[in-house]
């Protein structure tokens, strides 16, 4: 089976090594921090052979050309964005498919929070890497797209197995459980998912990947198409809902 080798770094990112042991391939899944990077792949003792972009930010690409020069490994990144990423090899889009030895992965469009944002799913493995895209209990800053972009990737997001780990790329869960809790106040399971966060938090426990079965239930943003959810923030679509619930959230607390 593919490992998933995840660690802190920065302030509150997460880093992925994505690994084949058949192959012996590495994938970086975004680079935020070149030298973790790099020291979490010698520690493991594995070989970083790609780099697979999900969006522009400098946390998420900034560490590019430094890994590629420590090992020659190919960049993958969203064609949308190519020229905001650095030492790209090959490009790709929505509907796309790379690979890591045998293990192919599905390129979603989950732009909204930069126009070009993608995800990598890989089906065989019940795993997707979404970068800040959604988030456990939330979801990205709509910083360049449109509310109806951003609500059709997170129902791309929505359509994937339920089983599905998602792996995001930062470790907000406590601050969203609070917006979450204020948005859907009368939620039972998104109390029990809150609690149990708050818990680990303060044992320093990460919460991060979660499942798209979990966020489907209790990330408000997922439930903008719920009656409950559209009454209390807009009455009106899913857009609009969706739009009203990221709005409030930019200035929450």
């Amino acid at each position: 089976m593919l490992e998933v080798h995840q660690f802190p770094c920065l302030s509150d990112n997460y880093g992925y090594l994505l690994h084949d042991p058949v192959s012996g391939e590495t994938a970086c899944i975004d680079t935020p921090d070149a030298e973790a990077y790099l020291r979490e792949a010698a520690h493991k003792g594995w070989q970083i052979t790609q780099i697979w972009n999900t969006h522009w930010h400098h946390d998420h690409a900034g560490g590019n050309e430094a890994i590629k020069a420590a090992t020659g490994c190919t960049v993958i990144a969203p064609a949308a964005e190519a020229d905001k990423i650095a030492a790209i090899d090959r490009v790709v889009r929505h509907g796309d498919a790379v690979a890591l030895g045998a293990w192919e992965a599905d390129v979603i469009d989950v732009g909204g929070h930069t126009m070009g944002h993608i995800a990598y799913h890989v089906p065989e493995a019940a795993m997707a890497f979404v970068g800040d895209s959604i988030f456990a209990l939330g979801c990205g800053r709509m910083f360049e797209g449109t509310a109806e972009q951003f609500w059709a990737s997170l129902c791309r997001i929505k359509a994937l197995p339920l089983d599905t780990m998602l792996y995001c790329a930062h470790e907000y869960t406590a601050s969203n459980a609070k917006f979450a809790l204020h948005a859907d106040p009368d939620n039972t399971a998104l109390a029990s998912y809150a609690a149990d966060v708050f818990q680990r938090r303060e044992r320093g426990k990460w919460t991060v990947p979660t499942t798209v079965a979990r966020e489907i239930k209790t990330n408000p943003f997922l439930r903008a198409d719920d009656p409950a959810i559209r009454a209390r923030w807009g009455g009106g679509d899913a857009v609009h809902t969706f739009a009203a619930l990221r709005e409030a959230k930019n200035t929450f607390g």
